[in-house]
């Protein structure tokens, strides 16, 4: 699998941080033609450039974060109505990002993972 090695940077952190969490069957994979990790198939981040990710999460989740930090978290028109967010990774901490991918896993995970995890 080809990938572009702008994009790789950015992935080894995310699939580094998701590897550092207990999530359970965390695969690499690809969406739409750009890394992503999925979770029992289901994708719940991958990037989009260099320097965006594209994350899974509730619509009510995506709203309080862009209003909270808007330097980080955003969408495009693309994304307006979806439960998908971009981040600006060049913005975000190791710390919160690692959350935020926690989050976006339980989000898709189904619920024979989610019992696995406290």
């Amino acid at each position: 699998m080809h990938q572009d090695p702008d994009l790789e940077t950015g992935f080894r952190r995310l699939a580094k941080l998701a590897q550092d969490r207990p999530l359970a069957e965390v695969e690499k994979s690809t969406s739409y033609g750009t890394p992503a990790l999925k979770v029992a198939g289901a994708t719940f981040v991958r990037m989009l450039d260099e320097t965006t990710a594209v994350l899974q999460c509730p619509v009510d989740q995506k709203a309080l974060l862009m209003e909270i930090s808007p330097g980080i978290y955003f969408e495009t028109d693309h994304y307006v109505g979806h439960d998908a967010m971009l981040i600006n990774l060049e913005k975000i901490s190791d710390e919160e990002l690692s959350l935020r991918l926690h989050d976006a896993w339980e989000y898709k995970a189904p619920g024979r993972l989610l019992k696995l995890v406290d």
